[in-house]
């Protein structure tokens, strides 16, 4: 025999609470103790109890429905932000809508076409979408809150939640040069990422700091992909000279720069130390592990999520809300070793 579903009445038999207790819970109402939302979860969990969305939108005035856009060559990067989104939103009684936005497609047809046929309660921008201004202007046309991670421009547009970009790539470069490093190449993100510009700075700050001058060509472009990451090792590698150390603006691009310094009869780190950025899966899946920055990818999501469910509580004094700066870390692996000798 089929088991049947949970519903509200049962969580609140469960907690020991009233029906309209367990709604309020439920919807994110304020001036709930949290010892009444501790229990009413639990017992929520306890009984595998999913909200009827469809009812409560009725009822409401909300969809209870989230989504997240994307253009982003980083599957690792989308991954942990949709990681950290679907979980904040399902502990918060939402669900979760991804959606690609491709710039070389007609975006704002797309753009238009998600707008005009689902009815969202918010919307989660990440880069470069969050700084596309007709990704913006035709979101703000079409009245719906939007939370970005990670923008570069018109910070004073809407909420975001970041991280310093500029201080941890100036962490990390100052990591090598603990080292001993004093030659290091640095490879660039897309051009169209905010945080390829801030993670370069970061890195020519920490060498202007160590008094030290890098030449034009030890900086070569990237594009937050392992074949971008490759093309550009090699060309770091095949000149008369070539820096001990390679920072990569991202993981991906880091793993590319390992695999042609391998192609080329380079050891990690013997012969070249190699730093990412991100903390992707696969930085502890390479061998060796590969020295990184932990980025917060899907804490700032499930931040976004937070945010956004925050401004739509009910009661809520509409006013801007504000915006949430997290932590990083720096990962010191295997990939990274002091310079041999000469």
């Amino acid at each position: 025999m089929e088991k049947r579903q949970a519903t509200i009445k049962d969580v609140a038999v469960a907690a020991g609470v009233s029906f309209k207790t367990v709604s309020r819970v439920l919807n994110q109402e304020p001036n709930v103790r949290q010892e009444l939302q501790d229990r009413v979860r639990a017992a929520a969990a306890a009984l595998g109890y999913v909200p009827n969305i469809a009812a409560r939108d009725l009822a409401g005035g909300r969809s209870f429905l989230i989504g997240l856009m994307f253009d982003n060559p980083s599957e690792a990067y989308i991954g942990q932000a949709q990681t950290g989104a679907i979980t904040r939103c399902r502990e918060t009684g939402h669900l979760l809508i991804v959606e690609p936005l491709d710039s070389a497609d007609d975006t704002q047809r797309t753009l238009d076409s998600i707008l005009s046929h689902l009815r969202v309660d918010g919307l989660i921008l990440t880069p470069p979408v969050c700084d596309n201004p007709m990704v913006l202007e035709a979101i703000e046309r079409a009245g719906v809150r939007y939370v970005r991670i990670g923008p570069d421009r018109d910070l004073d547009r809407a909420p975001f939640v970041a991280m310093d970009d500029v201080a941890a790539a100036c962490d990390l470069t100052r990591h090598l040069l603990d080292l001993g490093h004093r030659d290091i190449g640095f490879i660039k993100g897309h051009p169209d990422h905010g945080a390829t510009s801030r993670r370069l700075e970061g890195f020519l700050r920490a060498m202007t700091e160590a008094g030290l001058t890098v030449a034009p060509e030890r900086i070569q472009p990237g594009a937050f992909s392992f074949e971008s990451g490759m093309e550009a090792a090699e060309t770091l590698l095949s000149g008369p000279s070539r820096p001990t150390a390679i920072f990569a603006s991202n993981d991906d691009m880091a793993l590319g720069v390992m695999s042609a310094a391998s192609r080329a009869g380079f050891s990690v780190p013997g012969d070249l130390s190699v730093a990412g950025f991100d903390d992707s899966p696969a930085a502890q899946m390479a061998w060796p592990q590969l020295t990184t920055i932990r980025q917060p990818v899907a804490a700032m999501s499930a931040a976004a999520v937070d945010m956004l469910v925050e401004a739509r509580a009910p009661g809520r004094v509409r006013e801007p809300i504000a915006n949430r700066w997290l932590g990083y870390q720096l990962i010191a692996r295997g990939s990274t070793a002091p310079p041999k000798r000469p």
